[in-house]
């Protein structure tokens, strides 16, 4: 599209320039430009050169045209943003709160060009009669030496890898250059893609389905096939079989021509869910995660670009997958934290997914064997449309869930992290030869270390925590922050008082794996967590090695509980079950109950039965009731009508700003002053508007990285109330303009606490 002037966002993540600028655009570069590219053009009074996106066209001037100023050039090695994506990115700015700059860099999985790998291969042109005569020729001259241990590769084999000519034939490029011009020989290259992810996939014989599934695929197809495009929450029993109706749904979508995007809440998923959906599709789906080189990146950035594939796998980051017709994005569970960003602009990938949705006049499958509340909720209200799975699939029962007391193991004299009752069926299950899984929702080796003389705990520099213990099998074990990536050696004096009495309190993974290894020197063991899995390959290796039986026990965090399936895993093992049930936060009892629930759900997936054995000190509470019972309508019954009662997501919509500041008087100055702003704001609209304003408060965590830190919730019956008074408070900041490094953060209806 050829067009005189063009909108541009700049590369500056600033909201004093949150808008775009008119350029105009010479006529050497109008039949090249296109709508989201990058490009370079003069911005403020230097008319320093910025690069910034080109986000809209026309031929109609907005400003005085002999005060505009011109594009200078295009950036090479750029890769454009999509028109939709650009569309979506605006959408998530006024939604969530940041910079259209912001907007455009989350929307943008690859951002860069990067060279391509290229396979070259040397074939002859000649038949073999000119050849031996040209061989003849050569060997007159000794100068043609190169030439002739070329040809005669050439003549014994037909073509050879260019590299391989080039290092065991010892072959200059000058000599491939000579015979090419010659008419010897010829180059010829091939575009190879970087291998992303594993490459194995199931065997045996795809699962089919039971008469449950077939119904709900069945619904769809007949849905889809009338432009009905729905939001469809998939309420499923751990192994019920939401992956087959998944694909299932696919094929549908498939077969009319479109793409699909598959996201999944971890990283550590993709190894099982890439082979089931490789036996099921061939080699026509790709992967986009974090954890991939730019390079792999890039290559199956391409591959979707040009078509190549039809579906994306991957964390959250792959809803932006360039497809040209999307027709279906599927969430598997979708009650996951790790689809919120903590990034800004704080999106959540389930409101965003339905947006690009609509946009494409596609489909959305929500799954889970513990929906969301705020799903469920609007499930109930009919903007979903409820789909269940109430019995796993091939009619297996659901494992037996077993709750011990701690406190009576403690009168009992058990003052070890292991009940009786789990350390019993641990050794039942070496000795039949069958996995367990233990879970332990906090990595390392203990929680915090203190000085058992004056108390004082050893913390963080830059944030308001305590150092967590970690040994890793070296001589000098480490005091780490899992906020801010500080760390130091471990104190062997208290640096308060100098008091030799300091020592390790709590536990995490690396603890429970030493003292299983204790307790069962025979047993082979594995741990999942953080610090296990940070090679590029970390979870494929470890799920693996599982897989195949090469260990009896794996040890992890929240990351070995979400989804996997290992037919012979007969026992789960739940380690402090409350740990997470009484933090500072409105969501604590579901995120609770989807653990306890979702790690139940890995035991007895196989031909055995499974157990499961959760230990806490509350085993009166209402969530570990519920989820002893692997009833998820009895947890949300009474989850609702909490929720309803403080007026919390989903029921009311709940916007959380966050203030920051290196000066702590500056920042409770600005929360201060900003929520005098809303409360007259709100008290001249009137009360009919019903907008709460709670704060300042100072968060559970009140500096992180030398920030300190003040929060404001703000509450209204409609989220669009909120967006409105997020855009009032932009447009107050920037007029305000305070000699201060305060900065403030929107969050909208936050899945984690602060």
């Amino acid at each position: 599209m050829s067009a005189r002037y063009v909108d541009i966002i700049i590369d500056i993540s600033h909201e004093a320039i949150d808008r775009a600028f008119q350029y105009e655009v010479p006529v050497s570069l109008r039949d090249r430009l296109s709508l989201g590219m990058q490009v370079l053009v003069p911005f403020g009074k230097g008319n320093r050169l910025r690069t910034g996106y080109v986000i809209g066209m026309g031929n109609e001037p907005k400003w005085q045209i002999d005060k505009m100023k011109s594009v200078q050039d295009i950036v090479e090695q750029q890769i454009p943003v999509e028109g939709q994506l650009i569309r979506l990115a605006a959408w998530m700015r006024d939604t969530y709160g940041s910079t259209m700059y912001q907007a455009l860099m989350t929307v943008m999985p690859v951002k860069k060009k990067i060279r391509a790998i290229e396979k070259k291969t040397v074939r002859l042109t000649i038949n073999l009669q000119e050849g031996q005569l040209r061989l003849l020729e050569y060997n007159r001259n000794k100068r043609n030496r190169a030439k002739v241990r070329l040809l005669k590769a050439l003549l014994e084999h037909g073509e050879i890898p260019y590299e391989l000519a080039r290092q065991k034939l010892n072959i200059s490029p000058n000599t491939f250059e000579r015979l090419k011009e010659e008419g010897v020989l010829e180059v010829l290259t091939e575009t190879q893609y970087r291998q992303a992810g594993t490459r194995k996939r199931l065997t045996g014989p795809e699962p089919k389905l039971n008469h449950m599934q077939q119904a709900l695929v069945d619904e769809f197809r007949r849905d889809y096939l009338r432009q009905d495009n729905r939001v469809y929450l998939l309420y499923g029993v751990t192994g019920s079989g939401k992956t087959e109706v998944y694909m299932h749904a696919i094929d549908v979508v498939l077969e009319q021509g479109r793409q699909a995007i598959v996201l999944i809440p971890e990283i550590a998923l993709t190894f099982q869910t890439v082979m089931r959906f490789r036996r099921h599709f061939g080699e026509r789906i790709t992967i986009l995660n974090s954890r991939m080189s730019d390079g792999e990146r890039y290559d199956q950035f391409e591959r979707i670009r040009k078509g190549e594939v039809d579906i994306v796998i991957g964390p959250r980051s792959a809803l932006f997958a360039p497809f040209s017709d999307l027709g279906l994005i599927v969430i598997d569970e979708e009650h996951e934290n790790s689809y919120k960003s903590d990034n800004i602009p704080k999106y959540h990938a389930r409101e965003t997914a339905i947006k690009r949705a609509e946009m494409s006049h596609a489909s959305v499958i929500l799954g889970s064997a513990t929906p969301s509340v705020t799903s469920y909720y609007r499930a109930e209200m009919g903007e979903y449309r409820l789909w269940e799975l109430t019995q796993r699939a091939a009619a297996k029962d659901l494992a037996h869930v077993e709750i011990v007391d701690m406190r009576k193991e403690l009168q009992n004299g058990n003052r070890s992290r292991f009940s009786e009752r789990l350390q019993e069926l641990i050794r039942e299950r070496l000795e039949r030869e069958e996995q367990s899984l233990i879970f332990m929702n906090r990595r390392g080796y203990a929680s915090f270390v203190s000085c058992r003389s004056c108390g004082e705990v050893v913390n963080c520099p830059h944030c308001q925590v305590s150092l967590t213990y970690h040994d890793h099998n070296t001589a000098q074990p480490k005091l780490i922050c899992h906020y801010c990536g500080y760390s130091e050696p471990y104190v062997q004096r208290c640096p308060a008082c100098g008091s030799k009495l300091i020592g390790r309190f709590g536990t995490g993974t690396q603890m429970i794996e030493a003292e299983i290894q204790e307790r069962f020197p025979t047993a082979r063991i594995l741990r999942m967590d953080a610090d296990t899995t940070k090679g590029k390959d970390g979870h494929e290796t470890i799920l693996s090695a599982f897989a195949e039986g090469k260990a009896d026990i794996l040890v992890g965090t929240q990351m070995i509980v979400k989804g996997h399936d290992f037919p012979n895993v007969t026992l789960v093992g739940i380690l402090a079950a409350d740990l997470s049930l009484h933090s500072q936060d409105y969501m604590a009892g579901e995120r609770t109950f989807d653990l306890l629930t979702q790690a139940a759900g890995r035991a007895g997936r196989g031909a055995r039965a499974g157990t499961v054995v959760i230990q806490t000190y509350e085993p009166e509470h209402p969530v570990i009731e519920a989820a002893q019972c692997q009833d998820y309508e009895m947890f949300y019954q009474n989850e609702i009508a909490y929720r309803k009662l403080l007026k919390y997501p989903p029921v009311y919509a709940m916007l959380v700003i966050l203030i920051t500041s290196e000066r702590e008087r500056d920042v409770q100055e600005m929360a201060e002053a900003m929520a005098e702003f809303l409360c007259e704001r709100n008290l001249q609209n009137g009360p009919e508007t019903e907008v709460r304003i709670i704060g300042p408060a100072v968060p559970v965590i009140s500096k992180i990285k030398d920030a300190y830190r003040r929060i404001l919730y703000v509450k209204a019956k409609e989220i669009r109330r909120l967006t409105e008074e997020k855009q009032v408070l932009e447009q107050w900041m920037a007029a305000r303009n305070p000699q201060t490094d305060c900065k403030a953060y929107f969050d909208l209806n936050p899945v984690k606490g602060y």
